[in-house]
Protein backbone atom coordinates (compact mmCIF):
# COMPACT_ATOMS: atom_id res chain seq x y z
CA UNK A 1 0.00 0.00 0.00
CA UNK A 2 1.27 3.39 -0.92
CA UNK A 3 0.71 6.43 1.27
CA UNK A 4 -2.13 8.65 0.06
CA UNK A 5 0.26 11.44 -0.93
CA UNK A 6 2.43 9.08 -2.97
CA UNK A 7 -0.67 8.04 -4.93
CA UNK A 8 -1.34 11.68 -5.80
CA UNK A 9 2.28 12.28 -6.83
CA UNK A 10 2.17 9.17 -9.00
CA UNK A 11 -1.03 10.40 -10.68
CA UNK A 12 0.55 13.81 -11.39
CA UNK A 13 3.69 12.17 -12.80
CA UNK A 14 1.63 9.91 -15.05
CA UNK A 15 -0.41 12.87 -16.25
CA UNK A 16 2.75 14.90 -16.94
CA UNK A 17 4.26 11.99 -18.85
CA UNK A 18 1.03 11.72 -20.83
CA UNK A 19 1.21 15.38 -21.81
CA UNK A 20 4.85 14.91 -22.82
CA UNK A 21 3.87 11.92 -24.99
CA UNK A 22 1.19 14.03 -26.70
CA UNK A 23 3.77 16.76 -27.45
CA UNK A 24 6.08 14.11 -28.96
CA UNK A 25 3.20 12.99 -31.25
CA UNK A 26 2.84 9.64 -29.46
CA UNK A 27 -0.93 9.84 -29.13
CA UNK A 28 -1.43 6.16 -28.27
CA UNK A 29 1.03 6.33 -25.38
CA UNK A 30 -0.58 9.55 -24.15
CA UNK A 31 -4.06 8.06 -24.13
CA UNK A 32 -2.81 4.93 -22.37
CA UNK A 33 -1.06 7.01 -19.70
CA UNK A 34 -4.19 9.11 -19.13
CA UNK A 35 -6.17 5.90 -18.61
CA UNK A 36 -3.43 4.62 -16.31
CA UNK A 37 -3.70 7.84 -14.27
CA UNK A 38 -7.20 6.76 -13.23
CA UNK A 39 -5.81 3.87 -11.14
CA UNK A 40 -3.88 5.88 -8.50
CA UNK A 41 -6.70 8.44 -8.33
CA UNK A 42 -9.23 5.65 -7.71
CA UNK A 43 -6.97 4.09 -5.09
CA UNK A 44 -6.62 7.47 -3.40
CA UNK A 45 -10.33 7.45 -2.62
CA UNK A 46 -10.80 3.68 -2.25
CA UNK A 47 -8.01 1.97 -0.33
CA UNK A 48 -7.01 -1.38 -1.82
CA UNK A 49 -6.76 -3.15 1.55
CA UNK A 50 -10.20 -1.97 2.61
CA UNK A 51 -11.61 -3.18 -0.71
CA UNK A 52 -9.99 -6.60 -0.18
CA UNK A 53 -11.38 -6.73 3.38
CA UNK A 54 -14.88 -6.03 2.04
CA UNK A 55 -14.47 -8.83 -0.49
CA UNK A 56 -13.46 -11.22 2.29
CA UNK A 57 -16.46 -10.13 4.38
CA UNK A 58 -18.71 -10.84 1.44
CA UNK A 59 -17.47 -14.43 1.58
CA UNK A 60 -18.06 -14.47 5.37
CA UNK A 61 -14.30 -14.90 5.88
CA UNK A 62 -13.72 -12.77 8.99
CA UNK A 63 -10.15 -13.99 9.46
CA UNK A 64 -9.22 -13.03 5.91
CA UNK A 65 -10.83 -9.62 6.28
CA UNK A 66 -8.99 -9.05 9.54
CA UNK A 67 -5.72 -10.06 7.87
CA UNK A 68 -6.21 -7.39 5.19
CA UNK A 69 -7.11 -4.75 7.77
CA UNK A 70 -4.00 -5.53 9.83
CA UNK A 71 -1.86 -4.63 6.81
CA UNK A 72 -2.89 -0.98 7.20
CA UNK A 73 -0.30 0.72 9.37
CA UNK A 74 -1.18 4.14 10.85
CA UNK A 75 -4.69 4.51 9.42
CA UNK A 76 -4.87 8.11 10.68
CA UNK A 77 -2.13 9.26 8.31
CA UNK A 78 -2.32 6.71 5.51
CA UNK A 79 -6.05 6.97 4.84
CA UNK A 80 -8.45 9.70 3.75
CA UNK A 81 -11.18 10.63 6.25
CA UNK A 82 -13.91 8.45 4.66
CA UNK A 83 -11.47 5.54 4.44
CA UNK A 84 -10.75 5.95 8.15
CA UNK A 85 -14.50 5.74 8.72
CA UNK A 86 -14.70 2.48 6.78
CA UNK A 87 -11.58 1.16 8.51
CA UNK A 88 -13.25 1.71 11.89
CA UNK A 89 -16.53 0.31 10.55
CA UNK A 90 -14.80 -2.91 9.49
CA UNK A 91 -12.87 -3.11 12.77
CA UNK A 92 -16.18 -2.74 14.60
CA UNK A 93 -17.71 -5.55 12.57
CA UNK A 94 -14.75 -7.79 13.37
CA UNK A 95 -14.80 -6.97 17.07
CA UNK A 96 -18.59 -7.26 17.40
CA UNK A 97 -18.08 -11.03 17.37
CA UNK A 98 -15.82 -10.98 20.43
CA UNK A 99 -15.48 -7.64 22.23
CA UNK A 100 -18.57 -5.39 22.34
CA UNK A 101 -16.88 -2.53 24.22
CA UNK A 102 -14.14 -2.14 21.60
CA UNK A 103 -16.67 -2.62 18.79
CA UNK A 104 -18.79 0.20 20.21
CA UNK A 105 -15.79 2.55 20.16
CA UNK A 106 -15.01 1.67 16.54
CA UNK A 107 -18.61 2.09 15.40
CA UNK A 108 -18.90 5.49 17.10
CA UNK A 109 -15.66 6.63 15.50
CA UNK A 110 -16.82 5.36 12.09
CA UNK A 111 -20.05 7.35 12.39
CA UNK A 112 -18.09 10.41 13.52
CA UNK A 113 -15.67 10.17 10.58
CA UNK A 114 -18.47 9.48 8.14
CA UNK A 115 -19.54 6.66 5.88
CA UNK A 116 -20.51 7.42 2.31
CA UNK A 117 -23.38 4.94 1.99
CA UNK A 118 -26.58 5.21 4.02
CA UNK A 119 -26.80 1.44 4.35
CA UNK A 120 -23.36 1.25 5.98
CA UNK A 121 -24.33 4.03 8.35
CA UNK A 122 -27.56 2.19 9.16
CA UNK A 123 -25.70 -1.06 9.90
CA UNK A 124 -23.22 0.78 12.14
CA UNK A 125 -26.05 2.42 14.07
CA UNK A 126 -27.94 -0.88 14.29
CA UNK A 127 -24.86 -2.52 15.80
CA UNK A 128 -24.55 0.38 18.24
CA UNK A 129 -28.21 -0.11 19.16
CA UNK A 130 -27.47 -3.79 19.82
CA UNK A 131 -24.56 -2.88 22.08
CA UNK A 132 -26.70 -0.29 23.92
CA UNK A 133 -29.43 -2.89 24.33
CA UNK A 134 -26.99 -5.43 25.75
CA UNK A 135 -25.83 -2.80 28.26
CA UNK A 136 -29.47 -2.00 29.19
CA UNK A 137 -29.51 1.52 27.72
CA UNK A 138 -33.01 1.34 26.31
CA UNK A 139 -33.45 5.05 25.46
CA UNK A 140 -30.21 5.19 23.46
CA UNK A 141 -31.13 1.98 21.64
CA UNK A 142 -34.58 3.37 20.78
CA UNK A 143 -33.09 6.57 19.35
CA UNK A 144 -30.56 4.61 17.28
CA UNK A 145 -33.23 2.26 15.93
CA UNK A 146 -35.34 5.25 14.87
CA UNK A 147 -32.32 6.65 13.01
CA UNK A 148 -31.77 3.26 11.37
CA UNK A 149 -35.40 3.25 10.14
CA UNK A 150 -34.84 6.62 8.46
CA UNK A 151 -31.60 5.45 6.81
CA UNK A 152 -32.95 2.06 5.65
CA UNK A 153 -34.74 3.21 2.50
CA UNK A 154 -34.75 -0.21 0.81
CA UNK A 155 -36.13 -2.01 3.87
CA UNK A 156 -33.23 -4.47 4.05
CA UNK A 157 -32.92 -4.19 7.83
CA UNK A 158 -36.61 -4.60 8.69
CA UNK A 159 -36.13 -8.05 10.22
CA UNK A 160 -33.20 -6.92 12.37
CA UNK A 161 -35.10 -3.84 13.53
CA UNK A 162 -38.11 -5.98 14.45
CA UNK A 163 -35.84 -8.38 16.35
CA UNK A 164 -34.28 -5.49 18.27
CA UNK A 165 -37.70 -4.10 19.19
CA UNK A 166 -38.78 -7.52 20.44
CA UNK A 167 -35.67 -7.70 22.59
CA UNK A 168 -36.39 -4.19 23.92
CA UNK A 169 -39.82 -5.30 25.08
CA UNK A 170 -38.20 -8.03 27.18
CA UNK A 171 -35.99 -5.53 29.00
Amino acid sequence: MFHKNIKLVLAVLLLATSVWQFTESNTGNGIFLILLTIVPIFLYYKNEYILMAFLQLRKQNFEGANKWLMKIKNPETALVRKQQGYYNYLQGLMLSQTNLIQAEKHFKKAIELGLSMDMDLAVAKLNLAGVALSRRRKLEATNLINEVKKLDKQGMLKDQIKLMKDQMKKI
